[in-house]
């Protein structure tokens, strides 16, 4: 089994522009033999044997790009927005290493802090897109039915939220974004307890 991680909108793909791949297998004999395929002029590849973390790390940066864009949509800035991202690397660094401990694993590759970047911050991003809407004011099921496209982020958070709930990891901007989209907790009362949680 190999799987696939960004950094990498397939928008910018279609227009070739340069992008950095990285395919997970335990199998890295594989997993080299996968990115070798994959490389272009555009598309830059490496490997890596941390599946799970790669799989866990895309399902959270959806999660945080949600409440990056909820952030949005309440008017915080760029400044804030940095906090939220700093804060974010380091609640998916605790989920990882407590549920699969990799002495390898790097946060700080493009395939986990990277992808959490260009999920955050880029225009391109659906789950930003879904949770500006929500900062804005809209109800869930309205932003899903304007959008008309699917924020996996959405159904990424409750499966977080209950897969944690095996582990107690301290995951504050998880569950503050689980409270806004299935608690129907208002994002101002929300996205301010966060606030006050962050140095």
């Amino acid at each position: 089994l190999a799987c696939l991680g960004g950094p990498s909108h397939a928008e910018e793909v279609a227009l070739e522009r340069l992008s950095y791949l990285t395919v997970g297998c335990s199998d890295l004999e594989k997993a080299q033999a996968f990115a070798q395929v994959l490389a272009s002029p555009f598309i830059k590849t490496k490997t890596s044997s941390d599946v799970v973390g790669i799989e866990f790390s895309s399902v959270l940066k959806n999660v945080y790009a949600i409440a990056a864009g909820i952030c949005g949509g309440l008017k915080f800035g760029d400044n804030f927005q940095s906090v939220l991202m700093a804060n974010a690397v380091q609640e998916m660094s605790r989920f990882l290493q407590a549920v699969h401990p990799d002495p390898e694993r790097n946060v700080y590759d493009s395939v986990y802090l990277g992808d959490l970047l260009v999920t955050g911050y880029s225009n391109f991003s659906r789950n930003r897109v879904f949770g500006t809407m929500i900062g804005k004011g809209y109800s869930v099921k309205s932003a899903q039915i304007e959008m008309e496209m699917i924020a996996e982020g959405y159904f990424g958070t409750k499966c977080m939220k209950e897969i944690n709930t095996h582990w107690h990891v301290n995951m504050p901007i998880l569950d503050a974004v689980y409270n806004i989209l299935y608690e129907r907790i208002t994002p101002q009362i929300e996205i301010k307890l966060l606030t006050d949680s962050f140095r």
